[in-house]
């Protein structure tokens, strides 16, 4: 649950670059409404939290659009200089996942205190509710990742692929949704990995929570949110550090393949990421 707040804040920022959203902006000035409405799915709030929380979500906001957007255009920049270039290499995409991860370690960093204060202040019936919603997207995303035979989630991981690739490049050549398609098949369990680390964060999570009034809640939670890669399982940890070296392969492989059509499509839409940002009037006064 609070995992997902600090992933609105960054990933509808850097990652919305591969993830097809056309109304960056638009989505970015309704984070104080779409955030708590997708909390609601995890916790039900009284209404002293709830004004505590949109506060605390309001101080976030202002916090996240004057002192890290001016990063993102930065990054930004030098995503599409890649493209210009035609130099999407493996060593660039590395450092522009580096730089992604950081971004994301910093907004995690911010929201921590607030996260503990918030859960902190839950009570049992709460905890328990947030428990079993936990559980509940759990099983759903099992049912949607797991249970459908091994080729038909590569099938289907192949397809999203393709379709996040087509909104940011046209549609693919057969040549490249051939490529799409073979390291969709050569990921061939991860989601059995991704699932299994998924559940085990969400047990430590709510074993922590259940704890909150503990000395070492707050580093915990530090952990948990901020420093979470120290509790993957080895099987996720190894199948991670396959799944971020395919990736890039495949953006290399593609964007080698890539005709001049594609690619002036694909700095079109960094473009239109970038204004929507700029347009943004919390960050023009952060300029100003």
């Amino acid at each position: 649950m609070l995992r997902r707040l600090k992933l609105l804040l960054v990933l509808l920022t850097l990652s919305l670059v591969l993830a097809g959203c056309n109304r960056v902006g638009l989505a970015y000035r309704n984070l104080d409404v779409i955030i708590p409405w997708t909390l609601n799915d995890y916790l039900d709030m009284n209404a002293g939290q709830k004004s505590w929380f949109n506060d605390t979500l309001k101080e976030h906001l202002a916090w996240h659009c004057t002192t890290q957007l001016p990063g993102y255009l930065d990054w930004l920049d030098r995503l599409q200089q890649m493209v210009d270039d035609n130099q999407v290499t493996d060593a660039a995409l590395q450092t522009r996942t580096q730089e992604a991860k950081h971004a994301i370690a910093e907004v995690a960093r911010e929201i921590t205190p607030s996260a503990v204060e918030l859960l902190q202040g839950l009570d049992d019936e709460q905890v328990q509710a947030m428990s079993d919603a936990l559980a509940k997207d759990l099983r759903k995303r099992q049912d949607d990742y797991l249970k459908p035979p091994l080729a038909q989630q590569i099938r289907e991981r192949a397809e999203r692929m393709n379709k996040r690739l087509d909104s940011w490049m046209r549609p693919l050549s057969a040549s490249q949704q051939q490529r799409v398609m073979a390291w969709s098949d050569a990921l061939g369990e991860q989601n059995t990995e991704w699932i299994g680390n998924r559940a085990h964060w969400q047990a430590q999570f709510i074993e922590a929570v259940q704890q909150r009034h503990s000395a070492d809640f707050p580093q915990k939670m530090q952990q948990l949110l901020v420093d979470r890669e120290s509790l993957w399982t080895p099987e996720y940890r190894a199948a991670y550090a396959r799944t971020e070296s395919a990736a890039r392969s495949l953006l290399v492989d593609v964007m080698a393949e890539s005709t001049k059509p594609q690619r002036q499509k694909l700095t079109q839409k960094i473009d239109k990421v970038r204004n929507d940002f700029q347009a943004l009037k919390c960050l023009k006064s952060a300029q100003s």
